[in-house]
């Protein structure tokens, strides 16, 4: 067990390789409850969630949700953030280290006819991911759920809302559920899905796991210092939409073009990266590794690193600082690893 955002969390059950693997070939379980959830209310809260976030909630509707960020003045990244259509509302489900700054900001800047209340303790998140997540998932009626679509339905015989999103670059559910019901459902998912091989998955496959997809980690990848142009996110800043917190700094970063990209980088064997790594090309530093592990499931190291525009296209070798030691790193194409994630490249970028 480990520190996270102030939670509890395990950092691995059995091994980190094991639950690695049954994610990527049957199916984990993880416990996501230190995500922080916000319900949005009031005759205002659409055009309010459109003056604070960088995507258009116009192009999803109900039962739709939507990746998103949220940027200061600067157009700095204050987090990255998934956007729920409910039809009483809206769910907005937030990174566990910024839950209390995240609920402030919102507050600070919602009208009076929208009221943002702090869910986190009244429901817990679970996530089924894998290949195989549709086929084990103790609930009827979700083979036709879109890629981040979401609806209620009875999973394990308890009332939950489910939704179709995902941070391993699998298919597979999130579960919202009462937090006193959540032990029946997690029990439940785990004993019918033992025999199929479904692992309880802890932090350690789950970072693995998101960095394969190339999936960003806040705190990592990105934060106040990197706009979504640099983070690789400008798919999600719709400048069209209208007026936005964060809106005219990231139409100058567009127009001028970012100064720092974000690439993936293959080492041997033994090098890992770790975050904060200085990168260097022709003996130059040119940025620094951002994420860092070993993927059990690719059998060698991988890292994301932020550097200077251009000065590591793909193809290229770079080395990195490895405990002291220059490794050698391949620039390669994100992401590293592509799943079984339903129209990822698509539904995901709307």
């Amino acid at each position: 067990m480990v520190d996270f955002g102030g939670w509890e969390l395990p950092q691995q059950y059995s091994s980190i390789r094991d639950e690695h693997i049954a994610v990527r070939t049957v199916a984990g379980l993880f416990d996501i409850s230190h995500m922080g959830r916000f319900k949005v209310t009031g005759a205002g809260a659409f055009d309010f969630l459109q003056s604070l976030l960088t995507n258009d909630l116009s192009r999803i509707a109900e039962g739709r949700a939507q990746y998103n960020l949220m940027c200061n003045e600067e157009g700095g990244i204050l987090d990255d953030l998934v956007v729920y259509w409910g039809d009483d509302g809206f769910f907005v489900v937030v990174n566990a280290s910024n839950r209390e700054r995240d609920l402030d900001w919102m507050r600070s800047h919602a009208p009076r006819a929208v009221d943002v209340e702090d869910r986190t303790f009244e429901l817990a998140l679970i996530a089924l991911q894998g290949p195989k997540a549709e086929g084990l998932m103790p609930a009827d009626g979700l083979d036709d759920l879109s890629y981040f679509g979401f609806r209620p339905a009875e999973v394990a015989g308890i009332s939950a809302l489910v939704s179709r999103p995902g941070y391993t670059g699998e298919d597979g559910f999130e579960i919202f559920v009462p937090a006193d019901r959540v032990a029946k459902v997690w029990d439940t998912i785990l004993e019918s899905g033992a025999p199929h091989g479904v692992l309880p998955a802890g932090l350690g496959a789950r970072d693995a796991t998101r960095l394969e997809a190339a999936l960003r980690l806040y705190g990592n990848d990105m934060d106040e210092s990197v706009n979504p142009y640099e983070a690789g996110l400008g798919w999600t800043v719709r400048l069209d939409k209208g007026e936005f917190i964060g809106r005219d700094a990231l139409a100058r970063v567009k127009s001028g073009g970012p100064k720092r990209t974000l690439v993936g980088l293959k080492t041997a064997p033994g090098d890992i990266a770790r975050h904060g790594a200085a990168v260097r090309s022709q003996d130059r530093q040119v940025g620094s590794v951002t994420s860092g592990t070993h993927s059990f499931f690719l059998g060698h190291p991988i890292a994301l690193a932020l550097v200077e525009v251009a000065s590591l296209p793909v193809g290229e070798t770079a080395s990195v600082d490895v405990r002291g030691r220059q490794a050698s790193a391949e620039v390669v194409q994100l992401p590293f690893y592509r799943g079984s994630a339903r129209s990822a490249a698509g539904s995901a970028k709307s």
